[in-house]
């Protein structure tokens, strides 16, 4: 089985930005513990702060791989170009966040990527990532 893990702008600052929000682990040792866990799972991930780059990476993979697991960041909130690359491919995408965006700033509780996603997990912070997993392999 192969799972894409993407991540949009600012994820690369994990362990290091807003430790009281995303927490303190980086996604790249989190990402590990993954792999670890799932090892019978081929997993790829992707991070860019760039919505072209994701768009771009959502295309080359969204037919090929079996599931997608997606945080766009705050792409979330603003991309219908996302969106839009997500309707377009056959590969079912399930969006994560790290906070519960619905506790937070209003513009962060609507989603342009949930209408075209098969599902959304928020609030877990980096077990968000987890249990989309466990949900793809039920």
């Amino acid at each position: 089985m192969k799972i894409a893990i993407i991540n949009g702008p600012n994820l690369n600052l994990l362990g290091k930005r807003e430790p009281e929000v995303y927490g303190s682990t980086s996604f790249e040792d989190y990402f590990k513990t993954l792999e670890s866990k799932y090892s019978n799972i081929n997993f790829s991930y992707f991070q860019s702060n760039v919505e072209g780059e994701l768009i771009n990476y959502l295309h080359e993979i969204g037919f090929t791989y079996d599931a997608i697991v997606l945080n766009a960041g705050a792409y979330t909130h603003t991309s219908i170009a996302i969106a839009d690359a997500i309707a377009a491919i056959t590969t079912p995408v399930i969006e994560v966040h790290i906070s519960n965006t619905h506790k937070r700033e209003d513009f962060r509780k609507h989603s342009f990527l949930s209408p075209v996603c098969q599902g959304v997990i928020l609030g877990f912070g980096l077990k968000s990532y987890d249990l989309a997993i466990a949900s793809i392999l039920e």
